[in-house]
C-alpha cells in the first residue's frame, strides 16, 4: 500500500534548522522523500492544505511545482500498481528525481565493478570486467543505454559472442547474468522502468547447459596418497594442499590458502568461505592432522597462515592477496599434472578436482542434507543438482536390467 503527502522536512544545517519542501512517499511502511529544491519558513506553510501560504512571495510557482511533482508520483504509483509490479518508495522517488535517467549501462557497470573491488571480491570483479569489455566490443560505443538492451539486442550479442569469439553457451549465459544483475540495479535506482526488463518467461531466459563433472575414484586418491614424494619439495607441498582440500569435503583452494593456525580449535577447523562469507566448523580428520605436522615448524604465531603462499602478502592489499593466490593455483595445477602422471591417472587433475572427487566418492552414501552442510550450499536444490553429476548407480542398473535378455 502506497501513500503520498507533501511535507516540510526539517534539516539541521550550520546550527540552524531549515525546512525543505518535499513529497513523502511511503510504501509498505518504508519512506522516501522527493525534495523539490526549495526551503521555506514554517509561517509560510499550510500543513492542513499541504500548500504554501499567500505570505510567501513565490507561493503560486511553488504550489504549481508541488502539484506537478505530486501528480508525477501519483501517476507512477498508479502505473506500477495497475501492472502489479513490485516497487519501493525509493524506486519511485529516484525515478521522478531523474538524476539517474541519463546514466548509461557502462557508467553503472563501472560503479558496480568499483563496489566489487572495495568489498574484496576481486576474482568476480576481474571476471565481470572481462564480460563488460566483450559487450563494449560488440556495441562499439560507451553510450549504451538500458532502453537499448532489449530482446533483439541480447540475441544479437549472443550471436556475436559465439561467432566472433567462439565462446560456449555457458559463457554467453554468464554475460547475460551480469547484464541481468546490472538491469536489476538500474530498476532499483530508477534508471529504467521494470516493464522494460528483457529477461523472464516469453523473453530472454537464462539457462545454463548441463555439464559433466569428472572426479577421481577412491583408488585414484589412494594412488596419490601412496606416491613416494620427497618431503619439502614443491610437488610434495602441492599434494598436501590438494589432499587437505579433499579431506575437508573439497574446500576451495583459495580458502585453504587463507586458513590460519588460529582456525584450529579443540580438534576442529573453523573457517569462512570466501565465496559467500559463510562460517563453518569441521572435525579434523587424522589425515589432516598428519599434513599439519609438516608445517608446524614454520608456524611463527598463532595467527600465522598454515600454508606458506600468503605469508608474505600485504594483508592490507586485497589485490596482492588475490595475485599471490592465483600464482599459487597456477603452480599447483602444473604440479598436479605431474602427480597424475606419477600416479598413472589418465584424468586431468586441477585444484578444483578435489571438490569433484569428494562428490564422486560420496555418491549417494551421505544424505543430501548432510552433503549440503559439507559443501556449504545455501540451498538443498544446489546440492542435489551438483551431486547428480556423480550418482549413476540407478541409471546403470536400469540399463543393465533392460539389456538382460
Amino acid at each position: 500500500m502506497a501513500s503520498i503527502k507533501t511535507v516540510l522536512h526539517p534539516k539541521q544545517e550550520k546550527g540552524n534548522k531549515i525546512y525543505r519542501l518535499a513529497i513523502r512517499v511511503t510504501v509498505n511502511r518504508k519512506t522516501s522523500y522527493l525534495y523539490l529544491g526549495h526551503n521555506i519558513k514554517l509561517k509560510d506553510w499550510n500543513d492542513q492544505k499541504d500548500k504554501v501560504k499567500n505570505s510567501h512571495i513565490k507561493y503560486p510557482q511553488l504550489n504549481r511545482l508541488i502539484r506537478k511533482k505530486y501528480d508525477q508520483v501519483e501517476d507512477l504509483i498508479f502505473e506500477y500498481e495497475s501492472t502489479q509490479k513490485v516497487f519501493t518508495a525509493k524506486q519511485i522517488t529516484s525515478f521522478i528525481k531523474n538524476k539517474n535517467q541519463n546514466k548509461t549501462f557502462f557508467e553503472l557497470s563501472d560503479e558496480y565493478l568499483k563496489n566489487l573491488e572495495k568489498t574484496g571480491k576481486l576474482k568476480r570483479a576481474k571476471s565481470d570486467k572481462s564480460r563488460i569489455n566483450r559487450i563494449k566490443e560488440f556495441y562499439k560505443s560507451n553510450s549504451l543505454t538500458f532502453n537499448e538492451i532489449d530482446i533483439s539486442f541480447l540475441k544479437k550479442l549472443k550471436i556475436y559472442l559465439i561467432s566472433y569469439h567462439g565462446v560456449s553457451e555457458r559463457t554467453v549465459m554468464n554475460v547475460f547474468v551480469l547484464i541481468r544483475t546490472l538491469y536489476n540495479i538500474a530498476i532499483k535506482e530508477g534508471i529504467i522502468k521494470p516493464e522494460s526488463y528483457p529477461f523472464g518467461k516469453g523473453k530472454i531466459q537464462i539457462k545454463f547447459p548441463e555439464t559433466i563433472k569428472i572426479g577421481l575414484e577412491d583408488h585414484e586418491i589412494k594412488a596419490i596418497e601412496d606416491l613416494n614424494l620427497k618431503k619439502g619439495t614443491s610437488i610434495y607441498h602441492t599434494r598436501n594442499v590438494f589432499l587437505f582440500s579433499f579431506y575437508l569435503a573439497g574446500i576451495r583452494i583459495s580458502d585453504v590458502l587463507e586458513m590460519r593456525w588460529s582456525s584450529i580449535r579443540d580438534g576442529r577447523i573453523i573457517y569462512q568461505m570466501g565465496k559467500n562469507n559463510k562460517v563453518d566448523s569441521l572435525k579434523l580428520p587424522e589425515k589432516i592432522i598428519s599434513i599439519l605436522h609438516d608445517y608446524e615448524n614454520e608456524k611463527k604465531s598463532f595467527n600465522d597462515y598454515i600454508f606458506p603462499e600468503l605469508k608474505k602478502a600485504n594483508q592490507k592489499d586485497p589485490e596482492d592477496i588475490y595475485r599471490k593466490t592465483n600464482t599459487a593455483i597456477s603452480k599447483f595445477n602444473k604440479n598436479l599434472k605431474k602427480i597424475a602422471e606419477l600416479a598413472e591417472i589418465d584424468k586431468k587433475i586441477t585444484t578444483h578436482i578435489a571438490r569433484h572427487s569428494f562428490g564422486n566418492i560420496a555418491g549417494d552414501k551421505i544424505s543430501p542434507h548432510m552433503l549440503q552442510k559439507l559443501y556449504r550450499h545455501s540451498h538443498l536444490s544446489t546440492t542435489i543438482g551438483y551431486q547428480g553429476n556423480f550418482i549413476h548407480k540407478d541409471a546403470d542398473e536400469a540399463l543393465d536390467n533392460v539389456l538382460k535378455f
